[in-house]
């Protein structure tokens, strides 16, 4: 049976400073007019674009039998001012987040003032690039996720935790040449319906599991805040049973780009002698794509911390480590101590080389972690008499141009993962978060001129450097401003953090944080004294 995923039936929403939803909404109905018209016509013959809107996939919803669409009465979301532009932002990562703060913060002339909503699956907004600290306890759960109710509470943004179910556009030429003033509507699987002027697609990516069998089932990707509890729930799990025991935890990374080498070279830290990480890569070298300097770096750290590299392998598959098999690698054990194998579960990957000489290898891990491959979740056009079409890439990232608006539809605009903007060379940007960090001030200035009747600004990505953490207090980076600089160890990590405060989405939450880092920064460096002290004291 056909299964579809469906978010808490809650919708949340916040507007200046979190009024009550029946404040917000007193004007809530059921759908009338063009746009009921336009979607009951919709739901009929299912004419979808679908996919999830955000940047941060599983983890708020479940999964439930396919439910008609029909049971679901559609209501009109009211917005407060009808006179006023109205923008929807699909996705609440760095690329929708930061356009809706930059947004609040350009001067509008007060009749032209956009009404903003954010859509979200997620109640928390989730600073990727530093989901490896929490494996190592460094940061908090709160300083990189917080919750867009506490981000946005002193801005005019309404936020929804809720997923898109359909996307109808109407800003594409019409059959007699003209343009629609009406941007669109989208549905949300809460049977919300959002009329817009403006759409900003920032969606963000998941991870691609399909490829290779049994990753799906029995690999954990690494991409979101969910996958990290996972990880660390899994670790902790898997420290507590082996405590005491002369047992290694046996942990395969499948893919050695950035996230692959900060996640090896953080589970070895963290796991010291008691795992062994393996990392596995198709290409014979790491961070193919970074700077000499920092694969260098990372190299010497992973060496140090008797990482063992796999390279030029690829996964032929994972499957479960059978019971049979399990036991055949026991000694000394009795039918009772067997069946509890379930419990320790172990997987088996089969290796096979990428060039010919080399040897297939299987290995054995109580924990496959897996960071090679996303895809956006961007809709799939079902077959429909009513034919329209977001144009898309075959990695399924909307085309636009140099704005970042989608070509053949000017009040939409992609940016992130979301988005194939390709640079002066004919290649589509990186999917990292530097880019959509730029992209998205340029969105929020771009939907500034256009709804003021100014020029577009052309996007042009600046590449600031490349940062890598290596463990808690390790790291690297190299700034692009200087040539060969390359800043490592402690410095790298000092750099590394600091840079990323400065990112952090609002002065607030920068302050909080940034008060707090110092605490424990303060904390740790009187521990570590003390420990010297201790240790200078107790050798004389």
């Amino acid at each position: 049976m056909s299964h579809i995923a469906l978010a808490s039936p809650s919708v949340i929403a916040f507007h200046r400073g979190a009024k009550q939803w029946s404040a917000l909404f007193p004007s809530f109905r059921r759908t009338t007019g063009t746009a009921s018209s336009l979607f009951a016509s919709s739901l009929r013959k299912r004419l979808q674009l679908r996919f999830s809107a955000s940047a941060e996939t599983g983890g708020s919803g479940g999964v439930a039998e396919e439910i008609s669409e029909a049971e679901k009465e559609p209501t009109n979301f009211a917005w407060p001012d009808y006179k006023k532009p109205r923008v929807c932002i699909l996705g609440g990562g760095f690329g929708g987040l930061y356009t809706a703060l930059r947004l609040e913060s350009l001067e509008w002339p007060d009749d032209k003032k956009p009404q903003i909503v954010l859509v979200d699956q997620s109640e928390r907004f989730v600073f990727k690039p530093m989901l490896y600290e929490l494996l190592s306890g460094e940061v908090d759960e709160w300083e990189i996720a917080p919750r867009f109710s506490d981000l946005l509470a002193n801005t005019s943004v309404q936020f929804f935790k809720d997923r898109v179910k359909l996307l109808l556009p109407s800003d594409h030429w019409g059959m007699n040449g003209s343009k629609s003033t009406h941007g669109g509507t989208v549905h949300l699987e809460s049977g919300l319906l959002i009329e817009y002027d403006w759409l900003v697609l920032a969606l963000g990516a998941e991870a691609k599991l399909d490829v290779v069998p049994g990753a799906a089932e029995f690999a954990i990707p690494f991409s979101t805040l969910e996958d990290a509890r996972k990880v660390n729930a899994k670790l902790t799990t898997l420290e507590r049973k082996n405590f005491g025991k002369d047992i290694q935890i046996s942990v395969a990374v499948v893919g050695c780009g950035y996230s692959g080498v900060e996640l090896a070279a953080t589970l070895a830290e963290r796991l010291q002698n008691r795992g062994i990480v393996r990392a596995i890569n198709v290409e014979t070298m790491i961070c193919p794509n970074a700077p000499p300097g920092n694969r260098e770096a990372a190299l010497k750290v992973l060496s140090s911390r008797k990482v063992e590299l796999l390279l030029g392998y690829f996964v032929r598959c994972i499957r479960r480590l059978s019971e049979l098999e399990y036991a055949d690698t026991l000694t000394g054990v009795d039918e009772n101590t067997i069946e509890t194998v379930p419990d320790f579960e172990k997987y088996i990957l089969e290796l096979q080389p990428a060039e010919r000489g080399m040897q297939s290898k299987v290995i054995e891990a109580d924990l496959v972690l897996w960071t090679v491959g996303t895809k956006p979740p961007l809709p799939q056009l079902e077959p429909s008499d009513v034919p329209f079409v977001i144009p898309l890439n075959a990695r399924g990232q909307a085309e636009t141009d140099e704005t970042l608006r989608v070509k053949g539809h000017p009040r939409i605009f992609a940016l992130g993962d979301s988005s194939a903007l390709r640079d002066s060379n004919g290649r589509v940007l990186p999917a990292t978060a530097q880019v959509a960090f730029q992209q998205a001030d340029f969105t929020g200035w771009n939907l500034w001129a256009a709804i003021n009747g100014r020029p577009l600004l052309p996007f042009r990505f600046q590449n600031l450097g490349e940062m890598m953490t290596l463990g808690r207090n390790d790291g690297v980076i190299s700034p692009s401003f200087v040539d060969g600089l390359v800043l490592e160890g402690s410095i790298g990590h000092t750099a590394r953090k600091i840079a990323y405060l400065i990112r952090l989405p609002t002065d607030e939450h920068r302050l909080k944080v940034g008060i707090s880092w110092l605490t424990k920064s303060a904390i740790d460096s009187v521990s570590s004294l003390q420990s010297t002290l201790y240790k200078v004291l107790s050798g004389s």
